[in-house]
C-alpha cells in the first residue's frame, strides 16, 4: 500500500507540473489591440529560425564553394541581405501558423513596403544580377566585354556595377541589370587573342596574286600580328569599282586593335604606291542630253 500510494503521489506531483509548464506555456502577452502571443509560440518562432539558419549556412556553402575569395567576400553581402528577408518572411509565416493574427502587421505596413519596392526596383535587379555574374563566372575581371556598342576592359566587377575602362581610358560603369537586358559580347571569352581584319578594293586590271601577296606582307611585319594562326586574304566581291579584299590576322590583345589595324593599312598604302597598284574611289558617267 505504501509503495501505490507514493507511485500516486509521483504521479498526481509529475501532473502538476505538467500542468504548471503547461500554463506558464500559455500565458500570453497582448501586443496592441490585435496581436496576442504566447510563451509557446515565441519558442515556436526560435525554433523555426534556428533551422532556417541551418538552412541558409548549407545553401550557402553550396553556392560559394567554387567562387573565388574575393567573389565570396562580395557574395555574402548579398547574403546578409537575402538572410534577413528570409528570417522576416519565416517569422510572418511561423505566427501566421501558430494563430497569431499579423493581418494588423500587414495593412500598417504595406503602403511603406510597396513605396519601397518602387523606389529600389532597379537597385534589386543590379544586385540580382550582379549575384548571376559571381555565380556563373560570365565575366571576370581583365576580360574585354562590349555591351550597347560600347567597348572595355573590366577593371572591377560590384554587386551593383561592373567598372570598366576604354580604349581612351575613361571609365564605363556599367549597371548589372543592363546584363538581363542585353547581349554581352565577352572578346576574351576564349582567350585574350581574337581575329581582326582589314578591307581594302583595288582597281580592276590589278595583278590579284600580287596584291595577296603585298597584303600578307603587311600582316608579317607587324609585331603585334601572331604568326599563328597564319593570316589569310580573302577575295570578297567585284564591286562597282574596285575589286574587294579582305585580310585576315590574329593578335593578342584585343583591347588595343585599333593600333595595329591602322599600322597595316599605313603599310598597305605604301607598298601599294611602290608596286603601282591604285586603290579606286568610286566614279559614275554622267550622260547629258542636249534638246
Amino acid at each position: 500500500m505504501i509503495q501505490d500510494f507514493s507511485e500516486i503521489e509521483d504521479t498526481i506531483t509529475e501532473s502538476s507540473v505538467w500542468e504548471k509548464s503547461k500554463d506558464f506555456l500559455s500565458l500570453h502577452m497582448d501586443i496592441g489591440n490585435d496581436i496576442s502571443i504566447s510563451i509557446l509560440d515565441i519558442l515556436v518562432v526560435i525554433t523555426s529560425i534556428f533551422i532556417t539558419t541551418i538552412i541558409l549556412r548549407v545553401i550557402f556553402k553550396v553556392i560559394t564553394r567554387k567562387l573565388p575569395n574575393e567573389d565570396k567576400g562580395k557574395f555574402s553581402v548579398v547574403y546578409g541581405y537575402f538572410r534577413w528577408l528570409v528570417y522576416i518572411i519565416i517569422l510572418l509565416i511561423t505566427l501566421h501558423s501558430v494563430g497569431v493574427n499579423i493581418t494588423a502587421v500587414f495593412a500598417a505596413s504595406a503602403a511603406l513596403l510597396i513605396g519601397v519596392g518602387l523606389a529600389l526596383q532597379t537597385l534589386f535587379q543590379d544586385i540580382i544580377s550582379g549575384i548571376f555574374i559571381l555565380i556563373d563566372q560570365s565575366v571576370h575581371v581583365g576580360d574585354i566585354i562590349e555591351i550597347n556598342g560600347k567597348v572595355g576592359r573590366v577593371e572591377e566587377i560590384k554587386l551593383r556595377t561592373t567598372r570598366a575602362v576604354t580604349i581612351d581610358n575613361k571609365v564605363l560603369v556599367i549597371p548589372n541589370h543592363l546584363y538581363l537586358e542585353n547581349s554581352l559580347y565577352n572578346w576574351t571569352q576564349n582567350g585574350m587573342s581574337t581575329r581582326e581584319s582589314v578591307e581594302v578594293g583595288v582597281a580592276y586590271g590589278s595583278d590579284v596574286q600580287l596584291v595577296k601577296k603585298l597584303l600578307l606582307q603587311a600582316a608579317s611585319t607587324n609585331e603585334d600580328v601572331l604568326h599563328s594562326p597564319e593570316a589569310v586574304v580573302i577575295f570578297t566581291d567585284f564591286g562597282e569599282s574596285s575589286l574587294n579584299f579582305k585580310l585576315v590576322f590574329t593578335i593578342g590583345d584585343s583591347f588595343r586593335a585599333q593600333f595595329p589595324k591602322s599600322e597595316i593599312r599605313f603599310e598597305i598604302d605604301r607598298l601599294f604606291r611602290e608596286n603601282n597598284i591604285s586603290i579606286p574611289f568610286p566614279q559614275r558617267d554622267i550622260h547629258i542630253i542636249k534638246k
